[in-house]
């Protein structure tokens, strides 16, 4: 039992929590490539990445894992981006500063997405098999996260040069 739900319920709402904050995470990171502060969006997107990474937190403890590892570094680069964002309004060096620790718990988030299918989508699992607790391997697994990588490298490069917002309201 976690938070009073069973196993299984927990990661249901752990994982619906996730695909939240990384389909609010993408509609941001495009948002962001046109100059829109999407307010609403933003503030959801930072919520449930903050909680995706908590929630993580409560399951059950065998050993220390990477997951936790990027959940830690994931939560320090929200409170940068959240003090970026609201507390400094985005002024000077911290508007790269947001664009930058926004976009990598983003990035976090679809790695850990991205591990989490291999393991649990059986012809993805035929592709790049695992030995728990290690995670999914091989060429394929590879490409994929490269390609993934490569993307959010130059998302974030670009939302960097393009996003100049007027105010953030």
């Amino acid at each position: 039992m976690v938070l009073g739900m069973s196993l299984q319920a927990f990661t249901l709402v752990h994982v619906v929590i996730s695909l939240i904050a990384i389909a609010a995470g993408l509609v941001v990171m495009f948002g962001l490539l046109g100059s829109k502060p999407m307010p609403g969006l933003t503030a959801i997107f930072l919520l449930f990445t903050i909680l995706t990474n908590a929630t993580g937190f409560l399951f059950p403890f065998k050993q220390l894992l990477p997951s936790y590892i990027i959940a830690g570094i994931s939560l320090v680069l929200l409170a940068i981006a959240c003090i970026a964002l609201y507390g400094m309004n985005l002024k000077g060096v911290w508007r790269p500063i947001y664009i930058v620790t926004a976009m990598i718990s983003l990035y976090f988030n679809v790695f850990v997405l991205i591990i989490q299918s291999f393991l649990k989508i059986p012809a993805l699992a035929a592709l790049a098999p695992a030995v728990p607790p290690a995670p999914p391997s091989g060429p394929v697994f590879a490409v994929v996260q490269g390609i993934v990588l490569v993307f959010f490298v130059v998302l974030t490069i670009g939302a960097w040069r393009r996003y100049r917002p007027m105010a953030f309201a």
